[in-house]
Parts: C-alpha cells; sequence; structure tokens
C-alpha cells in the first residue's frame, strides 16, 4: 500500500450537503477498493488563482489515503466524470511526508515554523 495525497477543487455552486455528500463518495470508493483514509480536511470555499470554467472561487478538500499503486487510475476515471469537479491533484507521499503530516496534525513541532519574536 502506498501513501497519496489528493487535493480537489469542486464548484463554488454546490451546497453544503452536496460538498459533504461528494467527500463522503470519494472516501466511500477508495474504502470500497481496498485503500484506508488516513486523514481528509475540508478547506471550504476559497479564491482560485485563475479562472477555471468562468469560476473564481472553488470548494477545496484535501484528502490522505492508502491504497494500491493500480488503484490511482480507477480513482481518476470517477473524478473526470463528475463534473463538480474543477481540477484534482494526486501526490505520491514518501515516508518524511507521512511523518510530517502526522505531526503537523497532532501539533508537534516539525522543525519548519520561525520563531517569533516580541
Amino acid at each position: 500500500m502506498n501513501n497519496y495525497e489528493l487535493m480537489v477543487i469542486f464548484t463554488p455552486v454546490l451546497s453544503d450537503d452536496d460538498f459533504k455528500t461528494a467527500q463522503k463518495k470519494y472516501t466511500d470508493f477508495i474504502k470500497d477498493n481496498g485503500g484506508v483514509v488516513v486523514h481528509e480536511n475540508p478547506w471550504g470555499l476559497k479564491s482560485l488563482a485563475y479562472p477555471i470554467q468562468k469560476k473564481t472561487t472553488g470548494l477545496y478538500w484535501v484528502l490522505e489515503y492508502q491504497a494500491p499503486s493500480t488503484f490511482n487510475e480507477q480513482f481518476k476515471i470517477q473524478m473526470l466524470r463528475d463534473e463538480n469537479i474543477l481540477r484534482h491533484m494526486f501526490t505520491a507521499l514518501d515516508k518524511y511526508a507521512v511523518e510530517y503530516n502526522g505531526k503537523k496534525r497532532s501539533g508537534v513541532p516539525t522543525g519548519t515554523e520561525k520563531a517569533i519574536e516580541g
């Protein structure tokens, strides 16, 4: 099982319920295909760096999961078929990224923070 991070930008016209339903749809898809959801983080409505399909905002969602290496192709096909998704990006995580994400979630200092003097 490999570690991955997925960032999805959904169309901003989704209601809160539709946004949560879409998140559940994809977490269930991962679980049904032998994967494990490690962490999910809905960022909510954010401005886009550039317009996509004439939209300037999007609903961001970040998901960290473990799955077999062959799984991402099936997952990609499902997301390309979904009209509510503006963009998506998979990132393979190495052991250091997994460790960093775990520390960041638990509140342990990661060493990348700058000391605030005042």
